[in-house]
């Protein structure tokens, strides 16, 4: 059949070790013998940043705001370990903390749901979607590891040089000191795409934060989501049937553990990013969970929720056989192909993605599938396969679609 045609280039990352090599399995195996892909490459590889100063993370966000929508592989985020094994100048920050702040976006996560991978939450029937903040908090904060007896302040002086003090404590012996900090600008953005995304999946959304012990900086935010709420997406929400609820986020813990799902539980950045891997592990795997970056301008950047599976790199790198599985980082693929075909109008591209996330679904109920995912299925003989084989399965099963 022909190939579909494309308009507008894809920004895309490539990444790190095992997942950059399935990066390049699922382009030759299901994408380019179906699709005139069109990319504007960028190479996130952790050498290659290296090589560049991090320049091609910054120049990568830069052309994810103009071409709108973006695909990324997973990437290493160094250690003092990898400055060691990677040579390299320095310990680069992360490319996603990096990308998150130059787009100011909210990551919205959600499991894939597959009959025979039952969650261990046995009352999870539908998925829950972790809407986590991507600015500020731990992820930008100054530390101090306090050498004796003293006193630690918080000293914020403004533009006029008006001070405002207070006393974190008064040190008799040695501790620590940490400073965190977020903007009433991105806590806004954050809410924003929130209730946008709420509304565009119709689902009811979950807030959740500590301001009670928090007084100041949570009960920002529950304040900000409140005027945000009340101000712009009530009517919206109740035309839609949907509802904004808040509650403290260890009272959030409990509803989640007994509800059902099919909701939008929005988290602070670090709360975010656990709750994220509790959910994920809780459905079934981090490699069964897609992960969207949203900007409050609307664009959009996709990637799987996992890390660069080092583990099975090296194997990979000893010529042993790997059984990874893909599933993530080709949803990440497709959710970035059906944007682009909805922005820009192409329907061919749009039932292109739906048609191949239905084919790995529908390849791993028929029993064919990687190891990772035999130890979690209920199916009773799956058919164990490799990396390479269980693409090929997928794209198999694509064209018998």
């Amino acid at each position: 059949m022909d190939k579909i045609k494309m308009t507008t280039p894809l920004v895309e990352m490539d990444g790190d070790e095992m997942t950059r090599i399935l990066w390049q399995m699922i382009k030759d195996e299901l994408l380019l013998p179906y699709i005139d892909l069109k990319t504007e490459y960028y190479d996130l590889g952790l050498v290659h940043r290296n090589e560049t100063d991090d320049r091609v993370t910054i120049d990568s966000a830069e052309a994810t705001k103009k071409y709108g929508v973006a695909v990324k592989c997973a990437t290493i985020t160094p250690n003092a370990a990898r400055v060691k094994e990677y040579d390299l100048k320095e310990m680069w920050k992360s490319p996603n903390g990096t990308i998150r702040a130059a787009l100011d976006g909210t990551v919205f996560r959600a499991p894939i749901l597959i009959k025979g991978i039952k969650p261990y939450v046995h009352n999870w029937s539908k998925p829950i979607t972790i809407a986590r903040h991507a600015y500020g908090d731990i992820y930008k904060n100054v530390e101090i590891k306090v050498p004796g007896a003293g006193k630690a302040e918080l000293v914020f002086t403004g533009k006029d040089g008006k001070q405002i003090r207070e006393t974190i404590h008064e040190f008799t012996g040695s501790g620590i000191i940490q400073g965190i900090h977020n903007t009433d600008k991105s806590i806004t953005s954050f809410a924003k795409a929130c209730f946008n995304y709420a509304l565009d999946t119709k689902q009811d959304l979950w807030f959740a934060t500590k301001d009670t012990i928090s007084k100041k900086y949570d009960h920002d935010f529950k304040d900000i989501f409140q005027e945000v709420y009340d101000t712009q997406y009530k009517e919206k929400f109740e035309a839609a049937g949907i509802t904004y609820f808040y509650t403290l986020i260890d009272d959030a813990v409990a509803r989640v553990i007994r509800s059902e799902g099919g909701f939008i539980w929005a988290c602070k950045n670090y709360d975010g990013d656990v709750m994220s891997d509790m959910v994920a592990t809780a459905y079934g795997d981090l490699s069964m969970m897609t992960s969207v970056l949203v900007s409050p301008d609307g664009v959009y950047e996709y990637e799987a929720a996992h890390g660069t599976v080092q583990r099975h790199y090296y194997k990979y790198l000893n010529g042993e056989e790997t059984s990874t599985n893909s599933i993530a980082t080709i949803f990440a693929w497709t959710g970035a192909l059906r944007k682009r075909g909805e922005l820009d109008g192409i329907d061919a591209l749009v039932a292109f993605a739906d048609r191949l996330e239905r084919a790995c679904i529908k390849t791993v109920e028929d029993g064919k599938m990687t190891k990772s995912l035999s130890l979690i299925s209920t199916c009773k003989d799956p058919v164990i396969l490799n990396s390479l084989e269980f693409i090929q399965a997928i794209r198999a099963t694509f064209d018998a679609l």
